[in-house]
């Protein structure tokens, strides 16, 4: 019954969970995987006593805080990658994907727990409240990360972007 449930809610939820750790992770799909399956793990142990309760929002508290401790831990300046880019041509590329793909950019360029919190709140869509239980802080605290990392975004991509509501 334990693994039948817990089966089920990694079949449903995985893909929106590995979208989530590639955004904490700035991008980098290797240590995305990772991140997931170390949160899966805690998340198996977990599971009897979150599994009637809420185990998506614990497996968020867990990939944002495994995000913030592997950054500060390990160095990754360099990212492996299986093919070199090839330059885009002239209009092959959609907007949307283009505007994705800088926004994922300078994401990147936040520091971690300013990511997490805009990740966690424009992108999961959490209450400040959700947002600060997820990264183990107060609201005040949450609010402040989240303002900080829009008005980095905000300077990193310039006018283009509309103002976040």
């Amino acid at each position: 019954m334990r693994a039948d449930a817990f089966d089920r809610f990694v079949a449903a939820r995985w893909s929106a969970l590995l979208h989530l750790a590639h955004l904490l992770t700035g991008g980098d799909r290797h240590r995305a995987e990772d991140l997931l399956q170390e949160a899966l793990v805690k998340l198996w142990f977990a599971w009897p006593r979150v599994a009637e309760q809420a185990p998506e929002a614990y497996v968020r508290r867990v990939l944002a805080r495994a995000a913030a401790r592997s950054a500060r831990r390990r160095w990754w300046g360099e990212r492996p990658v299986e093919r070199l880019p090839e330059l885009p041509g002239a209009g092959d590329v959609a907007a949307a994907v283009e505007e994705r793909t800088r926004l994922e950019a300078a994401l990147a360029l936040l520091p971690v727990r300013q990511r997490a919190a805009v990740v966690l709140r424009y992108y999961q869509d959490l209450s400040e409240m959700q947002v600060a239980e997820a990264l183990g802080c107060p609201v005040g605290t949450a609010r402040s990360l989240t303002s900080r990392g829009v008005t980095r975004l905000r300077q990193v991509l310039g006018d283009a972007v509309e103002p976040v509501k």
